[in-house]
């Protein structure tokens, strides 16, 4: 091995090492910190071994293909939503600003300038690179490992499933494509994955494990295909033109994938919901989809017989309404499912109520009933 790997692999071991320092017994890196952390490191790494200017071509042409397919993956993903709820996000205010996006955008910058300043220097040496993909694995969960107590089973099993096999996949493929095309590129699609779920007001809802999925398989089919880009021939023009075609050509699905999305989100007039229990068998039956409509405070248009969604313990129930109380400017409401022999057992108040329900769809609420299982 040249002296000058053995020096890069040396200096990845000591990180190694002082990361997982960090990780098991100090927790001292996070956030800002961590960020201080990584500038004295890129300080340290440019003394040791220098920089090497970002010259690849291709550059514009890639980010063009990672927009593109971040578009098919939006779509993708926000009709996914339509089948496993949505939730609002509620981070612009000046805190989310400080203690969550300002600090993943220097993070990510600063992660993948050093990713590249050590993927120049291994020039392609095997186990050097081995090495150097595993320090930003560490670096990516290093504040997360402090708080798993691995003597728990399943904390274990959440932690290596939900945080170190996506951290696994992404470094990989991040690492290969800085490679191929600097680090410009990944920059650019690591912030909009990173930032979405802060910028945008609604966002899909998820389980962890679906996350955990859907994080591990994205930056495969990212790193499958750039290596297509790069493995077939073309001309710059053409594949230019070809990736914008595609953009135009996705623009109504887009349209149509928010219109789903607004009538389903609940955050709108009208919301979707899969019944998941057979409370209201024979008239709704589990895996019907009920078309809701809001009523927005007005109680008096609530009338015995009608059915209704309201949330209970973070649950919602669609059941019918079976009596109506009013005390001075105050309602009070019983409901009953009508395969329930008995009336439900509590008292529904008005701000529990999301509205009533006008529709019904039977069977396509299946697949959101099975994915919420995940």
């Amino acid at each position: 091995m040249k002296k000058g790997y053995k020096r890069i692999l040396t200096f990845d071991i000591i990180l190694i090492v002082l990361l997982l320092i960090n990780s098991f017994s100090l927790n001292l890196l996070s956030r800002y910190k961590m960020i201080v952390f990584l500038l004295i490191i890129l300080f340290v790494f440019w003394k040791l071994f220098g920089f090497e200017k970002d010259k690849h071509r291709y550059v514009k042409e890639i980010i063009l293909d990672i927009a593109l397919l971040l578009f098919v993956f939006f779509i993708l993903y926000y009709l996914l939503g339509i089948l496993i709820g949505f939730t609002m996000t509620n981070y612009y205010n000046i805190g989310s600003l400080i203690n969550f996006i300002i600090p993943i955008i220097l993070y990510v910058i600063l992660r993948e300038i050093f990713r590249y300043m050590i993927m120049c220097k291994t020039e392609g040496n095997m186990l050097v690179t081995i090495f150097s993909v595993a320090v930003f694995i560490v670096l990516d969960i290093t504040s997360l490992v402090y708080f798993v107590d691995f003597s728990n089973n399943i904390q274990t099993f959440k932690f290596i499933s939900l945080s170190v096999i996506p951290a696994i996949s992404s470094n990989i493929v991040f690492s290969y494509i800085t490679r191929l095309t600097g680090y410009k590129p990944v920059i650019f699609y690591a912030l909009i994955i990173e930032l979405f779920n802060f910028l945008l007001p609604i966002v899909p809802n998820p389980s962890e494990y679906l996350t955990s999925i859907i994080n591990f398989l994205l930056p495969i089919v990212l790193g499958y295909r750039v290596y297509l880009f790069f493995k077939k021939d073309f001309d710059e023009a053409v594949q230019r033109e070809y990736n914008k075609k595609h953009f135009l050509s996705l623009l109504l699905p887009a349209l149509i994938t928010g219109i789903f999305v607004y009538f389903t989100s609940g955050y709108f007039h009208y919301n979707a919901l899969a019944i998941a229990s057979g409370s209201m068998t024979p008239n709704i039956n589990k895996g019907d989809v009920v078309i809701i409509e809001k009523i927005d405070n007005n109680f008096t248009s609530l009338k015995k017989g009608k059915v209704i969604a309201f949330k209970k313990d973070n649950r919602i129930i669609v059941h019918r309404l079976v009596n109506i109380i009013k005390d001075k400017d105050t309602y009070y409401f019983y409901t009953k499912g009508d395969a329930n022999k008995d009336i439900d057992n509590f008292v529904i108040e008005g701000d529990m109520i999301i509205g009533v329900v006008k529709q019904q769809i039977p069977c396509v609420g299946w697949p959101a009933i099975l994915l919420s299982g995940l």
